[in-house]
């Protein structure tokens, strides 16, 4: 298997990422209870009585080899949510990190922030990737801030790009972090968990 999707835990100071395993389903039925997330009409969560199916889907995917999917847990390690290295091109060594949900509670803190120089941090400095890519809909304002306080530039929007499950069509955003952009990335996201730690 590719290193690509070897699974891996990450672990930092606010967050843990472990490799998704079908036992972490009544955690994650749990944490998308805090929000309701699934209410949202511009992303994709599951339902809790959902979940199950989608790890199914996300170890399926692992094992064609385009997908390693991550459980989300706190520092206490209680699950809080999924992500995923996503589109995964061996060939050219790119990624993309989505598929992401936080129980709201969880939102709007270090844990994301730290989640991504996790994940980023493995993909450049471990699977030496050449790219990171983000997506989201054009219209999901919350993520798309996420993404833009990580530093990753807007590469284009793919107009008419997919069918919702409500069955309109979404625009998705297409951001990117790349290699020579990562040193200066690192920084800047180190600094913003510092400037957290010191402010709370």
């Amino acid at each position: 298997m590719s290193e690509l999707l070897t699974a891996v835990t990450l672990s930092g100071q606010q967050v843990r990422l472990e490799p998704l395993q079908a036992s972490h389903c009544a955690g994650l039925q749990e944490a998308v209870r805090d929000g309701e997330l699934w209410r949202l009409w511009y992303t994709s969560v599951p339902k809790p009585d959902a979940m199950a199916a989608e790890i199914t889907r996300r170890l399926a995917l692992h094992s064609r080899g385009t997908m390693l999917p991550f459980t989300v847990c706190n520092a206490e390690g209680r699950i809080v949510g999924m992500t995923t290295y996503m589109n995964i091109d061996r060939v050219n060594r790119r990624v993309e990190i989505g598929s992401t949900w936080l129980a709201a509670s969880c939102q709007r803190g270090p844990m994301n922030t730290e989640a991504k120089l996790l994940l980023l941090g493995h993909a450049f400095e471990k699977l030496d990737c050449i790219a990171v890519e983000f997506r989201t809909h054009r219209l999901n304002l919350q993520s798309r801030r996420a993404i833009e306080r990580l530093g990753a530039q807007l590469d284009g929007m793919l107009r008419a790009h997919q069918r919702s499950a409500d069955g309109t069509l979404r625009d998705t955003a297409v951001y990117s972090i790349t290699a020579p952009e990562w040193p200066v990335i690192r920084s800047h996201l180190q600094w913003q968990m510092n400037k957290t730690r010191t402010e709370s």
